[in-house]
C-alpha cells in the first residue's frame, strides 16, 4: 500500500515499541519519518533498520529547545509536514497514600505538557489534509489501579483531541486518539515478566497482548486519507479491554 505516500512525519518515542512499529508502517505505505526520542543508541539502531527514508533527532518532549530543534530539521529537510504522532509517554505505579509531586511531575511533563507542544510546535508545518494523532490508554477511560497520574494524564490526552479539534475548524487539520491496551511491546516483557504478560493477556476477551505493529496499523490509518472524516475521535485497540 502507499497510502502515505510523500508524506512527511513525526513520531515521538519513535524508536522502540508502538513508535517505532508505526514508523516501520508508515514508511512501507510511502512516507518520510523523523523519529525522536532521548537514547541515542536506540534511535541509530531504529534508524539503520528503518532505512533510508528515516531521520533520527535526540531530545525529550518535555523540553521545547528540543522540539525546536526537531521541527527545524523537518523544516530543513523537507519543507513541511503532513503526520504528527505524539506518541511519547511515560507512566510508573504509585499507590494513593504514596504519590509525590516529582511523580506528577515528571508524568504530566511528558504525557501532557510533552504532548501540548510536540503539536504546538508542529502546526507552522501543517497544512490542510494534515493528521495529528496522540497517543492515549485504556487507562485513560477505565483508571487502573496505583497508575492514578498516568491514567488522569492520558484523560487529559482525550480531551486535548475534543479541544483542538474546535481549534483547528476551517484548517483542514484532523486530530484523533489512538488509546492502546497492554501491548506487548520490548519494555513491557520486560517490565512484566512472563506472568505479568499472562495477567494482562488474560484481562483482555482477546486473551492476549497486542504485537506493536497492530497498533502501527491503526496509526497509519488515522495517518492516511482513509481515516480523512475523522476528528476529535478516540480509537481504542485495546483488545476489547476498555469496552466491556
Amino acid at each position: 500500500m502507499t497510502r502515505l505516500n510523500a508524506k512527511t512525519a513525526v513520531i515521538t518515542g519513535g524508536a522502540t515499541g508502538i513508535g517505532r512499529a508505526a514508523a516501520k508502517r508508515f514508511i512501507e505505505e510511502g512516507a518520510f519519518v523523523f523519529i525522536f526520542g532521548r537514547r541515542q543508541e536506540a534511535l541509530d539502531a531504529a534508524v539503520a533498520d528503518l532505512g533510508p527514508n528515516a531521520r533520527a533527532v535526540k531530545g525529550s518532549v518535555s523540553d521545547e529547545a528540543d522540539l525546536d530543534r526537531l521541527y527545524a530539521a523537518v523544516k530543513a529537510e523537507r519543507g513541511t509536514l503532513d503526520i504528527v504522532f505524539a506518541n511519547a509517554g511515560t507512566g510508573s505505579p504509585l499507590p494513593l497514600g504514596q504519590i509525590t509531586a516529582g511523580h506528577i511531575d515528571d508524568t504530566f511533563d511528558t504525557n501532557v505538557k510533552g504532548t501540548i507542544f510536540t503539536v504546538q510546535k508542529a502546526l507552522p508545518l501543517m497544512g490542510p489534509g494534515g493528521s495529528i494523532i496522540l497517543t492515549g490508554s485504556s487507562a485513560g477511560t477505565t483508571g487502573a489501579p496505583a497508575f492514578s497520574a498516568y491514567s488522569a494524564s492520558k484523560a487529559a490526552v482525550r480531551n486535548l483531541a475534543k479541544t483542538w479539534a474546535e481549534d483547528l475548524k476551517g484548517t483542514g487539520i484532523r486530530v484523533n486518539v489512538l488509546s492502546p491496551g497492554a501491548t506487548a511491546t520490548e519494555l513491557a516483557k520486560e517490565a512484566l515478566g512472563e506472568e505479568g504478560q499472562k495477567v494482562f493477556a488474560a484481562m483482555t476477551p482477546l486473551q492476549r497482548m497486542a504485537d506493536p505493529a497492530e497498533i502501527g496499523a491503526v496509526a497509519a490509518f488515522l495517518a492516511s486519507s482513509d481515516s480523512s472524516f475523522m476528528t476529535a475521535s478516540e480509537v481504542a485497540v485495546d483488545g476489547g479491554l476498555a469496552q466491556l
